[in-house]
């Protein structure tokens, strides 16, 4: 029986064909190369300047640095990938809120420039700490090491990012699924919410799977979207355990979500 993944593919087999790809895989890693090498180059001059014009902490000025970053790259891709960000209304522009959203791609957390909000600090694994064009941009964004650290240090860097009315965002899968579907939800985000009671809102991200699925190295012309779902009141999960029963529901509508998505095609 043929995966979620197996048929999308199967479905864009001629967008996998053909000049347009190789001609993407040269566009798209070049100029992402050449982009990088520019956005290394030029933050001591744009952090100097910005800390003096904005007087914005350093993390935060840090996080819309990487934010721009992001948005440059969906400039890049755009000649070949199609972005969508539907129900965005639901993000309230500066109130603290915790995001989860699947997993799929290495390049899901540059869709996150999709976002309306700039002010996210990223809750990961350890491994993109160790790649090192990235790993110190990570660091002075004060992104959350949840396997390099204890829960008492993942939970009050969410209070420190919360208070000073940013964001926090966790892929509860803890990594890509191979399949195109949901896997195993980890609670830390969903226990982060409730603790500190700010609203939890799921992502649904659709398309990456198609861009660059876990063990292929070229890309593929692809249609991305991004949608969020109705926030989540996190204080009516405070009792004993309410951490499942909230992970639960969400994994649940984050599912029929992106059941929705996939059927209607595309847009």
């Amino acid at each position: 029986m043929l995966s979620v993944t197996d048929c999308r593919r199967t479905a864009e087999n001629d967008s996998g064909a053909g000049l347009i790809p190789v001609l993407m895989n040269l566009w798209c890693y070049s100029l992402l190369l050449l982009w990088t090498l520019f956005g290394i180059l030029v933050f001591p001059f744009v952090f100097g300047l910005c800390r003096l014009l904005l007087r914005w902490p350093a993390d935060r000025l840090v996080r819309w640095f990487i934010w721009l970053y992001g948005r440059g790259w969906l400039l890049l891709m755009s000649p070949f990938v199609q972005f969508r960000r539907e129900q965005m209304g639901q993000i309230e522009i500066g109130k603290p809120c915790l995001f989860v959203v699947n997993h799929l791609s290495f390049f899901d957390t540059y869709c996150m420039a999709l976002l309306p909000v700039h002010d996210v600090t990223f809750a990961l694994r350890s491994w993109p700490f160790r790649m090192f064009w990235y790993s110190g941009f990570m660091r002075l964004a004060r992104y959350l090491d949840v396997e390099g650290s204890s829960w008492e240090e993942t939970l009050s860097n969410c209070q420190g990012a919360f208070s000073a009315g940013g964001t926090v965002l966790f892929f509860p899968e803890g990594h890509r699924s191979r399949d195109g579907q949901l896997q195993r939800f980890y609670s830390g985000g969903f226990k982060a919410a409730i603790s500190t009671g700010v609203p939890l809102i799921p992502l649904c991200i659709d398309g990456t799977d198609q861009l660059l699925p876990p063990g292929r190295k070229l890309l593929r012309p692809c249609r991305i979207r991004l949608r969020a779902l109705e926030s989540i009141d996190t204080r009516e999960f405070a009792e004993e355990d309410g951490h499942i029963r909230l992970r639960k529901l969400v994994k649940g509508r984050m599912s029929e979500a992106l059941e929705d998505m996939r059927s209607e095609g595309p847009q």
